[in-house]
């Protein structure tokens, strides 16, 4: 190959590496397979389910191979990084679909639909009967959620990648590692950050099972909450433990918990867990992530008070609800704005029913836009961004009051933010409103939704973020064409979109 395309060898022999990790993650729900089939005999694991796993790990295992050995690592820069994590990303979607296929006979575009969904953290399903399917598969959902929670390419790193230029790799993924470093160097800060990941998703699998979770369920939840991903092994999702005799209230505290670690940026844990505690208040970021929780929940009870009447009967006639009443609305509250806010997507109630009045759910869609904090695992636009443009706006206020002259640099936490950064956030929030507009009018043609159910159908795509006022029975049949657009959503706002446009540049490959 002509020395002009020595980014598409670099891109092509990381992405073989990549894939012979893939082969050996392929392979890790066939331990589930084999404890069902020795300890169950009525399990639905099958030797179907057997090979739905072997035929995708050798075909990643071979594929990976030949890419490794007929292409040479030249070296990465910043486009073949970003050009790499989207290569990756895809393929990785590709080969993660097929036990879908062949496991529980899904169509191939929904096989990919539910991977990309899992390895972006979207948490978007086609798939329904979840409680009858497979322990193998709904493992493979979950690990799919966690794996991408701080970026597969960065847990390739961690594994098998010692490549010139790593430190790109790791930059491409965007807002996971880009927001400062605990130590010195890239492979230390990466060390770390999973390290918090790893106690902090071990912690979750343990008090879910405190809290009467089966083993299978607390394993399986446990991945999916830090990765802030929301794939459930009920189609009830977390109003499953509602029934049957779990601890679902404790279930429910615990799960808004554990989002809220995952939503919240990893460096600020760091922090915490080496004994600063003022890392939880002594940043823009922390200080708007509480304020919004706080906003956000206490508008939606109050709408919903009022909505109900309880809120007039306070000042005509005394308090008339009971203790357990205002518990339950507060906790729904929270969890499912913890959930949106992280873009987790678990649910207890849905957000299109009954229990949230017509403003909540609208807000709901404002907060899908935001997302959590920048070095978190959610995503969403970013409350940082949202700070930057907050500032930014007060700043053209002030220069309009004073003088078109003055200098006004814009400051965050006591530091001038560059003006690089500006013009990305600023790219950033329109290429976001064009997808949101372009995806929003797709669902509206090809379908028979009206025009909030179709935004927020794209909401949830490009803000990686499971519950949309779409219901799960309408995604599984919407037209293929939609299910493509919420693909390419899922893809671009996982990688914050520029990757996935460099994609699509001839000249980003030479």
């Amino acid at each position: 190959m002509r020395q002009r395309f020595t980014r598409l060898h670099c891109i092509m022999h990381l992405t073989g590496m990549f894939l012979e990790l893939l082969a050996l993650l392929l392979l890790l729900p066939l331990l589930f397979w084999g404890l069902s089939r020795i300890t169950d005999y009525n399990s639905p694991e099958s030797w179907r389910t057997f090979l739905a796993f072997i035929i995708p790990a050798t075909a990643s295992l071979g594929l990976g191979l030949f890419m490794r050995s007929h292409f040479k690592n030249t070296g990465l820069d910043l486009t073949s990084s970003m050009l790499l994590c989207t290569v990756a990303w895809l393929a990785a979607s590709a080969l993660g679909a097929i036990p879908f296929c062949i496991a529980i006979d899904a169509s191939y575009i929904d096989g990919y639909f539910e991977a990309m969904s899992g390895f972006t953290t979207t948490g978007i399903t086609v798939f329904s009967e979840l409680d009858a399917m497979p322990h193998s598969v709904l493992f493979w959902r979950s690990l799919t959620q966690w794996l991408g929670g701080l970026g597969i390419l960065s847990f390739f790193l961690i594994v098998a990648s010692n490549s010139k230029g790593a430190h790109y790799m790791a930059g491409a993924e965007a807002h996971k590692i880009s927001s400062g470093r605990p130590v010195p160097g890239m492979f230390g800060t990466l060390r770390i950050l999973w390290g918090i990941y790893i106690l902090f998703t071990a912690a979750a699998m343990v008090s879910y099972a405190f809290a009467g979770m089966t083993i299978f369920d607390s394993l399986c939840h446990g991945l999916t909450t830090l990765a802030t991903g929301g794939f459930s092994t009920h189609d009830a999702s977390i109003a499953f433990y509602r029934e049957g005799g779990y601890h679902y209230r404790l279930i429910e505290y615990m799960v808004t918990f554990f989002m809220m670690l995952g939503g919240i940026n990893f460096l600020v844990h760091f922090r915490v867990l080496t004994g600063d505690l003022k890392a939880l208040w002594d940043n823009i970021e922390v200080r708007y992530w509480w304020r919004m929780i706080v906003a956000f929940t206490g508008f939606i009870m109050i709408e919903h008070l009022w909505k109900s009447g309880a809120l007039v009967h306070i000042f005509t006639a005394g308090f008339s609800l009971t203790f357990g009443e205002m518990e339950h609305i507060f906790r729904t509250t929270l969890f499912q704005v913890i959930g949106i806010l992280t873009t987790a997507g678990f649910s207890t109630e849905a957000i299109g029913g009954n229990f949230f009045p017509a403003v909540a759910r609208q807000l709901f869609l404002a907060m899908m836009f935001i997302g959590g904090c920048v070095g978190s695992t959610s995503c969403g636009f970013k409350i940082l961004r949202i700070a930057i443009l907050s500032k930014l706006m007060k700043r053209e206020l002030f220069k309009i009051r004073n003088s078109s002259e003055a200098v006004s640099p814009l400051i965050i936490d006591n530091k001038p933010v560059a003006d690089d950064e500006i013009h990305r956030v600023g790219a950033l929030f329109f290429t976001w409103v064009v997808f949101l507009v372009v995806g929003g009018g797709i669902t509206a043609l090809l379908s028979s939704h009206g025009p909030w159910k179709s935004l927020s159908g794209m909401f949830s795509a490009i803000g990686n973020i499971g519950p949309c006022y779409i219901s799960v029975t309408d995604m599984m049949t919407i037209h293929p064409v939609i299910k493509i657009t919420y693909i390419i959503g899922m893809l671009a706002g996982r990688l914050e979109i520029i990757p996935v446009l460099l994609l699509f540049s001839r000249r980003s490959w030479k």
